[in-house]
């Protein structure tokens, strides 16, 4: 097998595991928004549970991608590429984290009533999994178009989570015994919003894995 095959082969199997990592942060979201809009404290606990399967996805990238840049010493875009995959595996590593966040404050409510319909959060949920899709898409096709995108993705996203922070705010102010619960509220949609963060740094990685430069969408 020529060096060139071997690197190449070995690209793809980056290629596919960040894929898979992408497929997975997406789905653990949306478990963890069904399970707060549900009280399910089981779904919660599965997610908590799993997160060690995205975990052990990074490393894999990890050693994969070190492997790969000492035993076949990649220049420009080859080596971007490796660079980009630490990256952007850090990234949805950490959005797994927050849908973790999300799922032990759904244990943390324990089946109390939700003091507010929830409306907004999973808005912004939605859109945030919209990005992180369309990031691990930006990343398969190298669409720098689609990574930009996602900058003005993100600026509805948190319009959104200004408007929920106010609300949760004001029932905090008409009752007390909201407290605690508008609190756990305002928890959760700071974890969404910093979820649809780390899509727009993907976008960010692939901007630079195809440019060479890193701009700054997350202003």
């Amino acid at each position: 097998m020529t060096f060139r095959k071997e690197f190449d082969q070995g690209l793809e199997q980056l290629h596919n595991l960040i894929v898979d990592m992408g497929i997975f942060a997406e789905q653990s979201l949306i478990n963890a928004m069904k399970s707060l809009q549900t009280q399910d404290l089981e779904l919660a606990g599965e997610i908590i549970n799993k997160d060690s399967e995205l975990n052990a996805k990074e490393e894999e990238v990890m050693d994969l991608g070190s492997r790969l840049i000492v035993t076949q010493q990649p220049v420009a875009k080859d080596l971007r590429r490796i660079l980009s995959s630490f990256r952007i595996a850090s990234d949805l590593e950490r959005m797994g984290d927050l849908s973790v966040n999300i799922a032990k404050v759904v244990i943390r409510m324990n089946r109390e009533p939700i003091i507010k319909p929830l409306i907004d959060l999973p808005r912004m949920a939605e859109l945030v999994v919209l990005m992180t899709r369309e990031s691990i898409q930006s990343f398969v096709q190298e669409n720098v178009d689609l990574a930009y995108k996602m900058a003005k993705d993100d600026d509805v996203v948190d319009a959104l989570f200004g408007q929920i922070m106010r609300e949760l705010n004001m029932l905090m102010m008409e009752n007390p015994r909201n407290i605690g619960q508008a609190s756990l509220l305002h928890v959760v949609g700071r974890h969404i919003e910093r979820f649809g963060d780390h899509a727009t740094n993907i976008g960010e990685s692939v901007v630079y894995l195809v440019t060479g430069k890193r701009p700054d969408l997350n202003t």
